[in-house]
């Protein structure tokens, strides 16, 4: 009954690593990620995967009291459970939402079961991650793109570009760098424009359409 009540010295080594663990995912979450992209619900997201993920994973290796029953079952829950809440979502996640919650898993799963590993070779780990990170957004920046449904259709020939820039840029308001023209409704005198434009993006622009919800926020 009182080994109930006990905490080893596994507890106190898995405690140590989950604070490095969410101390760099936070740095990559708040600091890279939401200071750019704004978006709060991605950010609750990958936080609270970050802490499950470890837990589940440090828990299925080290909670079992075979080795055989460590390295098999263990790490096969563990990886199963992970890549498993990566389709528990409603929406389509943007491939750079989808690359940042890979490498917040990725992170949390390495701290959990790296146990053979000294703290500095987990530091070091951890701060490699986040530099490649902040050298892809310094380096490799994108301009951002907003989807128009456009009515002036006559403006969409080759030969117009020019009238069709300058229309778009006094009505949305930004710089225009290119315009793509897809969907054509010549019914109703339509067409869907994929404009890149210069400028910072904002939640709504990275959405390809409105959620009924969203609706009532505008």
């Amino acid at each position: 009954m009182t080994q109930l009540f006990q905490i080893t010295s596994e507890f106190g080594e898995m405690m140590i690593r989950f604070v490095i663990c969410l101390v760099f995912n936070w740095v990559i979450i708040d600091r890279l990620y939401y200071r750019k992209s704004n978006r709060r619900e991605f950010y609750f997201t990958f936080l609270m995967t970050s802490v499950a993920i470890f837990f589940l994973v440090f828990y299925m290796i080290f909670g079992l009291d075979d080795l055989g029953g460590k390295t098999s079952m263990g790490i096969g829950i563990g990886l199963f459970g992970i890549f498993s809440i990566m389709r528990y979502r409603t929406d389509t996640m943007p491939a750079r939402e989808m690359t940042y919650l890979f490498v917040v898993v990725s992170l949390s799963v390495v701290n959990a079961i790296a146990s053979r590993v000294s703290y500095t070779e987990i530091l070091l780990t951890n701060f490699i991650v986040v530099l490649a990170i902040w050298l892809c957004e310094q380096f490799l920046k994108h301009n951002p793109t907003k989807l128009v449904q456009y009515d002036r259709i006559e403006l969409i020939t080759p030969e117009r570009r020019e009238e069709l820039v300058a229309d778009l840029e006094k009505r949305l308001g930004v710089k225009v760098l290119k315009v793509e023209v897809g969907s054509v409704d010549m019914l109703r005198d339509m067409a869907m424009l994929r404009v890149t434009y210069e400028g910072e993006a904002n939640g709504v622009d990275k959405m390809l359409k409105l959620r009924r919800d969203d609706l009532t926020t505008f």
